[in-house]
């Protein structure tokens, strides 16, 4: 990550920060400690393998996906699989009382039921739900819980529930992206999809990816 812009004749450039060097924010110590905890929201054809590696390495990860067979299920000593999937709202209390074991939840409502207080690193690819959840995540103060995020976000439509004009699309996510570093997440990571349609709103752009994967730093994490 940069710490400065271009450096000037009386100013040199700054080094790029390493995140994952350092304490303050590495997994490294966490893993260690054995007090490493992943979460990640996405649905069965995703790619696991970072979930493997991460529960290998020594952190707890949970894996919330819809169309995992059975409730729960340890895959490994530390790899867990939920069939549950995440949403930006809990089910209505009506159809909670004729379903009480519904696979919707929000964050919040997974992290208190599970009785966690902090998730170290939060993934997820929502296939244009992101956007909801994460409002959700500002709106009701769950990212304060939260040491890293690394969402896959899309933007070749404007996302489930998110309507109006383009240009309304548009400010609602920069919205949420500015509000997450006027918490103090800090951006480190971006990655642009060319293997995706090269869509924004529905329109071809040239040399654009509807899909981005950006990861961010809580620089309050403790």
């Amino acid at each position: 990550m940069s710490t400065d812009s271009l450096a000037t004749a009386s100013s040199p450039t700054k080094k790029p920060w390493s995140v994952c060097l350092d304490d303050r924010f590495g997994l490294v110590h966490q893993i260690r400690v054995k007090q490493c905890r992943l979460y990640s929201l996405g649905l069965g054809s995703d790619d696991t393998q970072f979930e493997a590696g991460m529960a290998n390495s020594g952190c707890e990860v949970h894996r919330f996906d819809p169309s995992v067979k059975s409730a729960h299920v340890l895959e490994s000593e530390r790899l867990w699989y939920h069939r549950l999937s995440i949403d930006w709202r809990d089910p209505h209390p009506a159809f909670a009382a004729q379903k009480p074991y519904s696979n919707t939840r929000k964050l919040g409502t997974i992290l208190n039921e599970f009785g966690h207080h902090k998730i170290d690193v939060l993934k997820a690819d929502l296939e244009s739900a992101e956007w909801k959840v994460l409002e959700n995540l500002i709106l009701e103060d769950v990212l304060e819980q939260i040491g890293q995020l690394i969402f896959e976000i899309h933007l070749h439509w404007p996302g489930f529930e998110v309507s109006g004009s383009d240009s309304s699309a548009v400010r609602f996510w920069y919205s949420l992206l500015k509000e997450l570093e006027l918490q103090d997440f800090r951006l480190f990571h971006s990655y642009k999809d060319l293997s995706k349609p090269q869509l924004f709103l529905k329109k071809d752009i040239f040399n654009a990816s509807s899909c981005y994967t950006l990861g961010w730093v809580n620089t309050r994490w403790k």
